[in-house]
């Protein structure tokens, strides 16, 4: 089994920052690839941007330019930095990793609200 706990979500105002952290923990030998999905209240749970073992990364058309993944290997973790917030980025978001190209694993989810 693979722990995923994410953090550092909250409310900002549009145009503000925030960084996500996901800490991985358990049986995280052969984790692929990772990435962050959210969900909006009444929307369907959506791909934020994901990034590989190997760091090749991709990203959903609605954050490009203005949200980054990076990975650290070393210390299991992976980060999504925000920027240029806006208020439809609010959504519940999500940690997921993928181990072994096929058991799938999410966090609990954390709170990001961006207020006008």
């Amino acid at each position: 089994q693979v722990q995923l706990v994410e953090s550092g979500g909250g409310l900002v105002q549009a145009g503000g920052s925030l960084r996500l952290s996901c800490a991985a923990s358990g049986s995280i030998f052969g984790i692929n690839d990772m990435g962050w999905y959210r969900q909006a209240p009444g929307k369907q749970r959506e791909l934020v941007a994901e990034v590989t073992s190997g760091g090749r990364t991709n990203y959903a058309d609605s954050v490009k330019g203005r949200f980054t993944i990076a990975r650290d290997n070393a210390k299991n973790t992976m980060y999504l930095q925000m920027n240029s917030l806006k208020p439809e980025d609010t959504a519940v978001y999500y940690c997921t990793a993928l181990r072994y190209m096929t058991f799938r694993y999410w966090g609990q989810g954390t709170q990001v609200t961006v207020s006008s």
